[in-house]
């Protein structure tokens, strides 16, 4: 690899050529305190010819840069200059707006006007909006990067217009001496920014320019997992059209995809789990290095692509079930995945992403697929959700095995085998009824115990749901019901921990609850036993209401839960 490094200042670096923001490039992503702090250091508290580090590029042609790192900070330099530019040309400083945007845009050796700084993300945005002269404001911003750049642009050109402002609010002054002012204030500030210095770093060709991205940062945003995989298949997949650049677009639409989502989706955490779906066990950190090894052709990298976009529908699905639409007889499935959700937890998801996956493709019937759901559901309301089990790293093992078996199965009768392992295995792991019982008692919900109101909620409409006979319920329709009031009568020995323990409660329709509104126990059991709605029959028995029958109905509704409701 050949290297070549020079110093130079940003007068000399544009106008060295033309630079072009590569394909593997991520999008502009500077923020408001990254604008402020570059502001500050190169034009407020910068003393002379200040450093602002190295720019890598490689060489498209004789005058053509590719840029591997600074692309952030060229394009802020970028920005500046334009919006000084148009402040100059706004000041009727005509010939100096005009001499600067020749470093912004300047005609080629076919005297075809080009671009200094060429980006294909940002096309036409960038060009129309910000660096064309005079600027033509044709493009709304649309996209997140556009919006980015509106804000780094708008935010320069207001600091720009304060210091204009404020010399003119000098009233002892000549409209003359005003101008003259600002003419040499913006001049400086032009000087400024033209005698920063960098290190220029030149590579020869676009093969080394994708080594020595994986391994540089831009300034204050360190290159993501998700940056990296981008890089991998641009490189791999080359563009078809010097304006379509199809490979690049797809992967962005699996992001766009996620950050659509009502949920909080990585992409990180796509790759990660995806990948355990489907090879060997390895961490986020390590998943890089796995993926160059695994991706390594034009073939391999196509095939990658077209995998990872048909399971980012599966893996929205599982983080956010209801941007789907779900058939009667699949509302198991979007039951087990919204109850997977409520515990928070993800270890099973490589194993969810693979059974939603060979569903999907026909591989997998859908009670089979409903089986393993309901069971990874089940096994995790009484290890995580009630009993607070730590998972250890063995069980995101075992799901990750079990993922990748599923997968590679060759017929049903193997996939069927898959699932029977893993439920053996889950079952071996299921905390003992007396931890769990333990745990359930101390499950509480009223206005004072609001923290798990949305576990109580599925608890007991779970439980309703596997005893009534009646059609589902809609749990929209469905509220819980203090059998002794929140509002504490006087001389009870009721204390608010136990009107909030779950034996205290059942779920039931919003119109029966406010006719059962303040009403003795006696009352209350006569009209929800005249409602036809399941009750347990620890409460059918009772003529009265205690503590003690409170503690006592806990321990049956979680013997319950453990041996028949939850039980796989």
């Amino acid at each position: 690899m050949k290297v070549e490094s020079y110093d130079r200042n940003v007068d000399q670096l544009l106008r060295m050529g033309y630079f072009k923001i590569p394909r593997f490039q991520r999008p502009y992503s500077w923020e408001r305190v990254e604008i402020e702090d570059f502001w500050n250091d190169t034009i407020v508290d910068a003393e002379s010819e200040y450093f602002i580090g190295s720019i890598v590029v490689f060489k498209y042609a004789d005058d053509l840069y590719g840029i591997v790192d600074g692309q952030q900070r060229l394009t802020t330099l970028t920005m500046l200059l334009c919006a000084l530019r148009d402040a100059l040309n706004t000041e009727s400083f005509v010939d100096l707006a005009k001499g600067l945007h020749q470093l912004i845009e300047r005609p080629d050796i076919n005297n075809k006007n080009q671009f200094v700084l060429q980006s294909e993300s940002s096309y036409p945005f960038l060009h129309q909006n910000i660096q064309a002269y005079p600027r033509k404001e044709e493009e709304s911003a649309c996209k997140e990067e556009e919006t980015r750049l509106k804000d780094a642009y708008d935010y320069i050109c207001a600091n720009i217009t304060e210091t204009i402002t404020a010399l003119r609010q000098d009233k002892t002054r000549s409209e003359e001496k005003i101008n003259l002012e600002i003419n040499q204030k913006l001049q400086g500030v032009r000087d400024k920014l033209l005698k920063l210095k960098v290190i220029l770093i030149v590579l020869q060709s676009e093969e080394d320019a994708y080594l020595i991205f994986e391994t540089l940062n831009t300034r204050g945003k360190d290159l993501t997992l998700s940056d990296m995989v981008r890089t991998q298949i641009t490189r791999l997949i080359p563009q078809s059209n010097k304006h379509v650049d199809r490979p690049k677009e797809r992967y962005a639409a699996i992001i766009e995809g996620f950050e659509a989502s009502e949920s909080e989706i990585s992409m990180s955490s796509f790759l990660h789990h995806y990948w355990l779906s489907r090879h060997d066990y390895t961490t986020e950190k390590k998943l890089y290095k796995a993926i160059k090894k695994q991706v390594r052709s034009r073939e391999e990298a196509k095939v990658f692509l077209k995998s990872l976009e048909k399971d980012a529908g599966h893996y929205r699905t599982i983080h956010e079930s209801g941007w789907r639409k779900w058939r009667m007889e699949q509302q198991p499935l979007k039951g087990a995945l919204e109850a997977l959700d409520l515990f928070k937890v993800r270890q099973q998801v490589p194993f969810v992403l693979s059974v939603l996956g060979e569903y999907e493709d026909g591989n997998l019937p859908l009670k089979h697929a409903i089986r393993a759901l309901k069971a990874v559901e089940n096994f995790h309301f009484v290890f995580t959700a009630v009993t607070s089990q730590r998972s250890s790293g063995g069980i995101s093992f075992m799901y990750a095995l079990h993922a990748r078996e599923l997968r590679a199965a060759k017929n049903l009768q193997k996939r069927i085998k898959v699932i029977d392992d893993l439920i053996k295995k889950l079952r071996s792991k299921r905390p003992v009824y007396q931890e769990f019982e333990a745990n359930f008692r101390s499950i509480k919900c009223s206005e004072k115990f609001t923290k798990r109101k949305s576990l109580v909620q599925y608890i007991l409409g779970k439980m309703y749901s596997h005893y009534a006979p009646n059609p589902p319920i809609n749990m929209d329709l469905m509220t819980i019901e203090h059998l002794e009031a929140q509002s504490l009568r006087k001389g009870t020995s009721f204390s608010d921990e136990d009107v909030a323990e779950i034996g205290n409660l059942l779920i039931i329709s919003q119109t029966l609850n406010a006719n059962l509104d303040r009403k003795s126990f006696k009352e209350k059991a006569t009209m929800l036993k005249e409602a036809n709605i399941w009750l347990d029959d620890f409460l059918v028995r009772q003529d009265k209401w205690t503590p003690t029958l409170t503690h006592k109905r806990s321990d049956r509704l979680a013997k319950l839960a453990y041996d028949e409701v939850w039980k796989f």
